[in-house]
């Protein structure tokens, strides 16, 4: 389920079946490492749409994360507040989704919900390879958040 009017009305008839949230982090940059960041935006993006197809029905994915690119540090308490208001509406599962390998560092306050996955260049590909790579990359994630599901249920 996605972040737009028809899917959140969805949720709001259907939230026991809805039980997982998908957070992704989007580092932003307007310098030196803003194609970086750009090509992090489109990663995490293009992923999130594959994911969210994977488990329609089960997950919500939630508007970006955005911080400025560098500053990992210092934001997981606003992630940990998303995490509890997301808790506190019903869903018992919450993952954050990222290709910025700041966020490693704070994979232990953040209890395993951090889900980190290496960028790979889109922008000279064409776009059925794009969602071939996807696709991939989709099946070994499903690997991960079964296994957190199972842990966690």
């Amino acid at each position: 389920m996605n972040w737009n009017v028809k899917d959140i009305e969805v949720f709001e008839t259907e939230k026991e079946y809805i039980d997982t949230a998908v957070i992704p982090l989007i580092p932003i940059d307007f310098s030196n490492e803003i194609k970086a960041s750009a090509a992090q935006t489109e990663f995490i993006t293009l992923l999130t749409f594959h994911l969210e197809r994977q488990f329609k029905g089960r997950m919500i994915m939630t508007p970006p994360f955005t911080y400025l690119m560098g500053t990992t540090e210092g934001k997981t308490g606003e992630l940990q507040d998303w995490e509890t208001s997301l808790k506190e509406s019903g869903v018992k599962h919450v993952f954050f989704l990222t290709s910025d390998s700041g966020w490693k560092k704070s994979e232990q306050t953040l209890n395993d919900q951090l889900i980190w996955v290496p960028s790979i260049p889109l922008e000279h590909l064409d776009e059925q390879y794009k969602h071939s790579i996807m696709e991939d990359q989709v099946k070994q994630l499903l690997n991960v958040i079964v296994q957190n599901w199972q842990k966690n249920s």
